[in-house]
This record gives C-alpha cells, sequence and structure tokens, in this order.
C-alpha cells in the first residue's frame, strides 16, 4: 500500500511527535497551573489532563515508532 501512495514518514514521525509534546505540555501545564488560577479543579478537569499527558506521551511514542522505524521498513 505504501508503495502507490508514497508517504512521507518523516514529515508524519515529526509532526506526530510534535503533536505528543504538545499534549503532553497543555496537559501539564493545565494541571499545574490550573488550581493556582482557576481554584480547585473539578474531578473531570484533572482527569482530562491526566489523560491529556498519557495521550501525549503515548502519541509522541508511537508516531515516531511506526511512521520513523516500523512503516519505513515495510515499503
Amino acid at each position: 500500500m505504501g508503495h502507490n501512495m508514497r508517504l512521507d514518514y518523516e514529515t508524519y514521525a515529526k509532526r506526530g511527535f510534535v503533536l505528543g509534546v504538545a499534549l503532553l505540555a497543555i496537559g501539564s501545564i493545565g494541571s499545574v497551573m490550573g488550581p493556582s488560577i482557576a481554584g480547585p479543579l473539578p474531578s473531570w478537569e484533572r482527569t482530562a489532563f491526566f489523560d491529556l499527558m498519557w495521550i501525549g506521551i503515548a502519541t509522541g511514542f508511537f508516531s515516531v515508532f511506526g511512521f520513523g522505524i516500523a512503516l519505513p521498513l515495510t515499503d
């Protein structure tokens, strides 16, 4: 499938990693700065910030692993 599409794996890996870092930064800044700005956060907001951090880590790791290592080897 990749032979006909000519995917730019390097660009996808870089953009996925940057997206993961951005999600991690938003989650960690929100969980640290949120209570100091808005007071105590509801539990759903704390959970959302925590989930953003883990989704960011997973996105950054799997985009680099998938688009940077695995898919170019199968091409």
